[in-house]
């Protein structure tokens, strides 16, 4: 008789089993190859000179005074010893990249990649800018980084929750990442609602077109006039999604995956690729880590 007859819960549990495990190894590899992106994006000539400090420095502005001092204290450190500094943060995401590619090293890498995101995130990307009353979700909010930390403990290889019928489940338990998805999408249709945001929202995405090839350029200018007044309405489909993990129906939680996945490369077109192909980008920004937590909560048939 085959294994997977005598699995206790019936003949389809193990292949479902299976798929969703080859699945979370699938979406491992992808946050480890956005890891190696990271630091090969590290690399470029353009974060050796001072433009880098000057960037982390900016990720203070607008943050309460015992945010704002460590980033301060953090970007004139780097600026002393840039070399140094910035080789050594482009070798370390390399290396986390490299650690979750392999399996022996995969849990090691995603618990330094969890310390690692969430340092960065602070002093690197000033906390999203999550206090300050003007970060968008279009934008990044509440900043890509953060987003590498939820992503490496709902990819967690182990099996505390094997029912869960779908791969963000498995390692923390359904009810944890369903609160952990509703939590995350709640907070960034607070955060697209705030007068603020809503207020700098065009003036954010005109500027995502500095620096752009000609095309991406244009696309992010007339994005500006397009989407700026509609900030309530990004607010509004986010608590949609925010709600989407909960109906009992599988086909409804597949068309709220499908629409955060839609919606997240909107977003990636909005940040204008995260600035990758100007030459001063350190990462691809937060659209194409929405579209890897969408997927760890696509739904397994059993």
């Amino acid at each position: 008789m085959s294994e997977s007859l005598v699995v206790a819960g019936g003949l389809a549990r193990a292949p479902a089993l299976d798929v969703r495990v080859d699945l979370r190894r699938k979406l491992q590899l992808a946050l480890g190859a956005l890891w190696l992106l990271d630091g090969l994006l590290q690399y470029q000539p353009a974060m050796f000179s001072k433009a880098f400090p000057s960037m982390l420095a900016e990720s203070a502005a607008g943050n309460p005074a015992p945010v704002a001092a460590p980033i301060t204290w953090s970007a004139s450190f780097i600026g002393h010893h840039l070399t140094i500094s910035n080789g050594a943060f482009a070798t370390i995401q390399v290396l986390l990249g490299l650690g979750i590619a392999f399996r022996r090293t995969v849990k090691p890498a995603l618990a330094a990649s969890v310390v690692w995101a969430l340092g960065v995130w602070w002093l690197g990307e000033g906390l999203g800018g999550v206090l300050t009353g003007s970060a968008s979700p279009l934008l990044g909010a509440p900043g890509a980084v953060l987003l590498y930390a939820v992503l490496a403990v709902l990819l967690w290889p182990s099996e505390r929750d094997v029912s869960a019928a779908f791969v963000a489940g498995r390692a923390v338990g359904a009810s944890v990442a369903r609160v952990s998805w509703a939590v995350l999408w709640g907070t960034m249709a607070v955060l697209a609602a705030l007068p603020g945001s809503v207020r700098t929202l065009h003036s954010g995405i005109a500027d995502m077109a500095a620096g752009q090839p000609g095309w991406l350029a244009w696309l992010d200018t007339h994005a500006a006039s397009a989407l700026s007044p509609g900030g309530l309405v990004f607010a509004v489909l986010m608590v949609v999604i925010a709600c989407g993990v909960y109906p009992p129906s599988v086909l409804a939680v597949r068309g709220v995956v499908g629409l955060t996945v839609a919606l997240a490369v909107v977003i990636w077109l909005v940040e204008g690729f995260g600035g990758m192909l100007t030459g001063g980008s350190t990462d691809p920004d937060s659209g194409p880590l929405l579209v890897l937590l969408a997927l760890a909560y696509w739904p397994v048939p059993e």
